[in-house]
């Protein structure tokens, strides 16, 4: 038997060999015994055999380390959750924040923090299931959005099929969300942002949620800054739970299972 740091050579017509392996000597004399162990899977297993009709097996330190290799497993990246709004507390409880409140409903549910502060957003790291996340809410005003959100994709290489955008939509109903797996703005001035900072990319998936159109001739600019009343929080603490159960599909069974589910949802006003 050779040592080496490359190879380990084993043949079958030398009787040291087999002897240094631990074999009885005797059995070197016994060719055939020699043959059909070698066509069996009885050989010791960190000796491969290649050919069952071949008499010598060579192993490389390359092939080792390729076995070694394949068997850690691949880095998974991080799914980037944004929810956009207006920093401050002058906006918060405003329509046009509702992709805050949600991030922050989503964060409370699955126990993580957005206490941290980096490419001008308000970040928390943590796990959905086994799946890991970053939720953000970015602090450039609306309208930039795309500054933060495409800095955090960009710094991380995130997919952005791994990107889900949670926004406010003026053409769904009060607190019904909607699920896609892309599309385009829809006139929404922190989407147009984000989708330039992604060079022009709408594949990447969003989750809407519905807070009404303006009554009457109130200027939608006023009424996306209008708060909440305390009948719209209870029925928004119920879509929270929703949108939230909705993530959770999209990240641990795929955007398809999702949409279904989220589709198949009813306002907590439809449910009487």
């Amino acid at each position: 038997m050779k040592l080496g740091s490359t190879a380990v050579v084993i043949t079958s017509s030398s009787s040291s060999s087999v002897a240094t392996l631990g074999f009885p000597k005797n059995y070197y004399n016994k060719p055939s015994w020699f043959g059909q162990l070698l066509k069996t899977n009885m050989f010791p297993h960190h000796f491969p055999i290649l050919s069952s009709s071949s008499s010598s097996i060579s192993t490389t330190t390359e092939d080792s380390n390729d076995a070694v290799a394949a068997a850690k497993p691949k880095q998974q990246h991080p799914w980037l959750i944004v929810g956009l709004g207006n920093p401050g507390k002058k906006y918060y409880s405003t329509r046009h924040n509702v992709g805050f409140q949600m991030v922050d409903a989503l964060a409370d549910a699955e126990g993580i923090s957005i206490s941290g502060v980096s490419f001008k957003a308000l970040l928390g790291k943590g796990f959905i299931g086994n799946v890991p996340v970053m939720l953000a809410k970015p602090q450039t005003f609306m309208n930039a959005s795309g500054e933060s959100v495409g800095a955090i994709a960009s710094y991380y290489k995130i997919p952005l099929k791994q990107v889900l955008l949670i926004y406010d939509d003026l053409d769904l109903p009060f607190a019904k969300l909607r699920l896609l797996p892309k599309g385009g703005h829809g006139g929404h001035n922190g989407m147009k942002s984000v989708i330039n900072h992604f060079k022009g990319s709408r594949d990447f998936p969003r989750l809407r949620i519905g807070i009404g159109r303006p009554p009457g001739k109130m200027d939608t600019a006023n009424f996306v800054l209008r708060p909440f009343t305390k009948q719209e929080h209870e029925e928004l603490d119920f879509m929270f739970q929703q949108g939230t159960e909705a993530v959770r599909i999209l990240l641990l069974e795929g955007v398809n299972k999702s949409a279904t589910f989220v589709n198949s949802t009813k306002s907590m006003k439809q449910l009487g």
